[in-house]
């Protein structure tokens, strides 16, 4: 993996969290997935050992869990 991916379900704490992600790394070197929006990338995110939203996984593959928003079973409903 080259970039990191940050992982967020749409809601206030993890749009905050996204802004402070693209200020601090850069926007070229993350890819923002909500997977509120795009259901399809819950598995991949829980494959990569996601527990909760808002979480980046970085480019070594290290999963870091952001400010509590969401559950990934709360996201799945």
């Amino acid at each position: 993996m080259s970039k990191s991916i940050f992982y967020h379900a749409g809601c206030s704490v993890c749009i905050s969290a996204e802004h402070d992600i693209i200020n601090l790394v850069g926007e070229d070197n993350v890819e923002v997935v909500n997977i509120g929006e795009v259901t399809n990338r819950i598995v991949e995110a829980e494959q990569a050992g996601v527990k909760s939203v808002p979480a980046l996984i970085t480019p070594n593959g290290n999963v870091l869990h952001i400010n509590f928003g969401a559950s990934m079973e709360a996201v799945k409903g």
